[in-house]
């Protein structure tokens, strides 16, 4: 009887310690980004909501991962740049290609760093390259969806 009873606890212990199944990064990602907060380098130029702003631009701003390998983004200047994206192998970059109209020295490519994995309603940034557009500082964002 004790073994029994020990048997089916263990079994019931086995049962409950499924792992749990780990969405990929691009499904995590696949959507409509808006910033909640910005930073320049160490300053903080835009919070979602904020009476005033350093950088009231960003309340414009809007990355779409929403379709498959396709991206657009507009960034505090209000352009519309439109291309492809992927995640690096290592899940630890996004990588906007073939970007048109191609930024300022950037070749048609931008990358950001995803920092930690995503949630699913947060997205945290930061690009691994300083941006002409704000002064050629590296760029943190903290993004929340539409």
């Amino acid at each position: 009887m004790k073994k029994q009873a020990l048997f089916i606890a263990l079994l019931i212990g086995l049962v409950g310690c499924q792992p749990k199944t780990i969405k990929p990064i691009t499904d995590l990602i696949s959507k409509v980004w808006l910033a909640e907060t910005v930073k320049e380098g160490d300053i903080l130029v835009y919070t979602k909501g904020a009476t005033s702003n350093a950088k009231p631009g960003y309340v414009n701003f809007r990355l779409d991962l929403s379709q498959p390998s396709k991206v657009s983004l507009i960034d505090i200047d209000g352009r519309l740049i439109t291309g492809t994206y992927t995640i690096s192998t290592d899940n630890k970059r996004l990588i906007l290609e073939n970007l048109n109209p191609k930024p300022s020295n950037t070749g048609g490519v931008i990358e950001y760093y995803i920092l930690p994995q995503p949630d699913g309603t947060t997205l945290k940034l930061e690009r691994t390259a300083e941006s002409r557009k704000t002064g050629n500082t590296v760029n943190q964002y903290a993004l929340i969806t539409e």
